[in-house]
């Protein structure tokens, strides 16, 4: 299966996609598993709740911030693949951080979370046929597809592991 078409993809995720080196997702999953759970725990516990200016998320929440994404994007995913052609709202994922109380969590365990999150996308992912990763729906008013999802979600961490290293490290 060839990369995402970026004509089917609202233009706000081209950065996420364009992020991924691979060509093929299960590979792009897998790898992005991995570099990303290493890059995360050699993150030093004191920066671990570390903001680079007043209101920006800690490096904790921007943690959070990802399982949640992750989940949506994959519910988003699902219904798509299984012909549920209603159209979904978006998030606010600033309303998500906001009462997430990411704060009061373990860092072992949103680890622990990301992991079995990402184990279950990649199963999902890895479950879908050619016609399911090029089925489509609209989610928060935009057109999109399964096989972009998933592209989306590794170019996601990558980005975010991109702003770590430029703005809290």
């Amino acid at each position: 299966m060839p990369r995402p078409d970026l004509t089917r993809v609202p233009e706000f995720y081209h950065n996420y996609i364009n992020q991924v080196k691979e060509e093929d997702l299960m590979n792009a999953l897998k790898s992005n598993t991995s570099a990303f759970l290493s890059f995360m725990k050699s993150i030093p516990i004191e920066k671990h709740d570390y903001r680079y200016a007043e209101g920006k998320w800690t490096i904790r929440e921007l943690l959070q911030h990802l399982i949640d994404t992750e989940r949506v994007f994959c519910y988003r995913a699902l219904r798509f693949a299984r012909k549920d052609n209603t159209p979904l709202p978006g998030f606010n994922e600033n309303l998500f951080a906001a009462n997430a109380k990411a704060d009061k969590r373990k860092w072992v365990d949103l680890i622990i979370e990301f992991e079995a999150v990402r184990k279950s996308t990649e199963i999902l992912f890895n479950s879908f046929d050619e016609e399911q990763l090029e089925s489509s729906g609209i989610s928060n008013n935009h057109p999109i597809y399964v096989l972009a999802i998933g592209f989306i979600c590794a170019g996601h961490c990558n980005h975010h592991i991109n702003i770590i290293k430029e703005r809290y490290l």
